[in-house]
């Protein structure tokens, strides 16, 4: 699984990286994570509020942070 957590690097951002690394760890799933924080990339997604969650190249969550919950059933 390729996930992509979108943004330029604010709070927002960062905690969305983080509850996306729990929800994974604790469903056990094999995935790779990566930070976009290029604005240009960004925007490639179509995504014009970050944060941002991709998840196999579809934006599942944009201009917030879900709960961990409410990631896990996205993956």
């Amino acid at each position: 699984m390729d996930i992509k957590v979108l943004g330029t690097g604010c709070a927002k951002c960062k905690t969305l990286e983080e509850v996306t690394r729990k929800a994974v760890e604790e469903k056990g799933i094999d995935a790779t994570i990566e930070k976009v924080e290029d604005i240009m990339q960004i925007m490639t997604f179509g995504v014009m509020t970050t944060p941002a969650l991709v998840i196999d190249g579809k934006v599942a969550v944009k201009g917030r942070v879900p709960s961990v919950d409410e990631i896990k059933k996205l993956l």
